[in-house]
């Protein structure tokens, strides 16, 4: 077998999984189920799992379903047939789209030869309780050239150009994608080159446009910053670059160099197979931090095996094609793949987009607080409770340390995570919560400090006055003869002059309890005390109020 023979991919897999966060359909409900409002559209179909009829249950499913840990499997599977927020069942809802069958790309340099791959699916994962979907697609190709899989998995997965090529090619991204129909008709091509789009959209919105076949695949949804009218709408969470899942069966593997792994696992440009995509010293730890090769064995060996490689936004399988799709041990390596090793990963990267919303929601809150007006500060202490408890739900549903027992996906998981950084964001969108709940808090008690403050003073010149008519007996004025009328009259006067002077004490409560330090303090002087009680009375003036306005130009 010739080298070029050796490297060829006799099948090719990719996985894009974009997250996205939901913008809430009504401001005054805590959990919105945005779902719903695709379940009339004719493109998408809710999946329903093959979970309580046994016909449908296959081996497949079983050996996906024990891959996780229970209480990953209640979160995924649920613990009743269905699907939904009731207790019991799983909050996952997934919706596939129907109408795309094949995608059709055109490489920079090869625009006469483009390459049409199969559609596996493209579905929307929801998740009750949080504001964000995973849009995840799916396509697959069979005896690809090494380069081009390899240049697929590059260009495919870019929701946007960064910058734009001399001749007016968007930079890193395809020449051209086109999603197909079942009978080869095009429904919707990108626009990469539009250079003038995406640059107008960003000074307009002050935020990223995506491509024209991307929101065709998205739609009824429609971007947050746009004049597009739309059921669900959506911002971006994340880099352009969509995390992706590869996977590559070669009939001999092991003529891959060591940098063509490395540009797979980290999908970086294409570049000569004889060379590092980074200086040496920087490769110097790729196996150990990036491979995970149990199952790969050295040369000799009659078994190939199978390695994989993850960087967080990447997981990549290559292996032997006759080995990969071996069934004798039930479900082939492919399988696990496209199912327990393709869920590790989306969980990763669910927690990942549901703690960018939920750190994006405080600051929203937060830019939104006026300390001046007490409408914007009651509406944003009921902000940070909700998404507080927002928070903690996500933590008991969604939140695991450990997904599963098996060895890979064990790894996967902690690769992913680790690579990720989700510990570490966890622990700043915590921190970030209790910060602004013990503000909340502290800000509670020094209220109530205050109103004590403020009853204490009633209560001190209040007590001057029960005193005083104590001593009389309260028959300061004699009314036992006069008419029943006058005496109702005088008790509503009264009432009224007394609450009077009762609110009125509140009012200057603050000014009055501050004489009353005064006049405890023996280090005063009688002249400082006679102008603390004058104080009483002089007028307060009202700070100047800063209106927040957008920056001055740069000079």
């Amino acid at each position: 077998m010739s080298g070029a023979q050796s490297r060829q991919v006799r099948h090719f897999r990719q996985i894009l999984i974009w997250p996205l966060q939901l913008m809430p359909i009504h401001d005054d409900v805590q959990i919105q189920n945005h779902w719903e409002l695709l379940q009339s559209d004719p493109h998408w179909q809710e999946v329903a799992d093959e979970f309580g009829d046994p016909g449908e249950f296959k081996e497949r499913h079983y050996a996906e379903f024990v891959t996780f840990l229970p209480y990953v499997q209640r979160m995924l599977y649920g613990e009743g047939k269905g699907c939904g927020n009731v207790p019991g069942e799983s909050p996952l809802r997934v919706f596939r789209r129907n109408d795309v069958k094949k995608v059709r790309m055109t490489y920079p340099g090869d625009e006469t030869n483009p390459v049409v791959f199969d559609v596996g699916h493209i579905d929307l994962y929801f998740f009750y309780d949080l504001d964000v979907t995973l849009l995840v697609v799916e396509i697959f190709g069979n005896d690809l050239s090494f380069e081009r899989a390899h240049e697929t998995l590059f260009r495919f997965g870019r929701s946007y150009p960064t910058y734009w090529k001399e001749d007016g090619r968007g930079g890193h991204c395809l020449s051209r994608a086109e999603w197909l129909d079942e009978n080869g008709n095009v429904l919707a091509a990108s626009d990469f080159e539009k250079r003038k789009k995406y640059l107008t959209y960003a000074a307009r919105f002050r935020a990223p446009c995506i491509s024209s076949h991307w929101e065709y695949i998205l739609s009824p949804m429609v971007l947050h910053h746009s004049d597009c009218d739309g059921p669900i709408r959506y911002r971006l969470v994340e880099y352009h670059r969509m995390p992706v899942c590869g996977y590559l069966s070669l009939d001999d593997p092991r003529q891959l160099t060591r940098g063509d792994f490395m540009r797979l696992a980290l999908v970086t440009p294409p570049g000569p197979s004889n060379t590092l995509p980074m200086p040496e010293k920087q490769a110097e730890d790729f196996e150990e931090k990036y491979c995970y090769d149990r199952y790969w064995n050295p040369p000799g060996e009659d078994r190939i095996g199978t390695r994989a490689m993850c960087s967080g936004e990447a997981f990549v399988m290559v292996g032997a094609h006759a080995e990969h799709m071996d069934k004798s041990n039930g479900v082939s390596i492919l399988e696990h793949f496209r199912h327990q090793y393709f869920l590790v990963f989306l969980i990763a990267h669910v927690h990942k987009a549901s703690l960018f919303m939920l750190s994006d929601r405080l600051l929203h809150a937060l830019n939104r607080l006026d300390i001046q007006v007490p409408d914007s500060i009651r509406r944003f202490k009921r902000e940070i409770r909700s998404h507080k408890e927002v928070f903690l739900r996500f933590t008991h549903r969604y939140w695991f340390h450990e997904v599963s027992d098996q060895l890979l996906a064990k790894a996967l998981y902690h690769m992913t995570s680790n690579q990720l950084g989700t510990e570490r964001l966890y622990r700043d969108v915590y921190a970030e919560i209790e910060d602004m709940n013990q503000y909340l808090d502290s800000d509670s008690i020094r209220r109530q400090a205050n109103m004590v403050i403020r009853l204490t003073v009633v209560t001190i010149f209040g007590l001057i006055g029960t005193v005083v008519t104590g001593y009389f007996g309260m028959n300061l004025m004699t009314e036992t003869d006069t008419p029943l009328g006058w005496r109702i009259l005088y008790f509503f006067l009264m009432s009224g002059a007394i609450t009077g002077l009762t609110f009125y004490t509140i009012i200057k409560s603050k000014k009055l309890s501050d004489f009353l330090d005064t006049l405890s303090d023996e280090r005063v002087g009688m002249k400082h005390k006679i102008g603390a009680l004058l104080n009483v009375w002089k007028p307060t003036k009202k700070p100047a109020r800063q209106q927040l306005g957008p920056p001055s130009p740069l000079p």
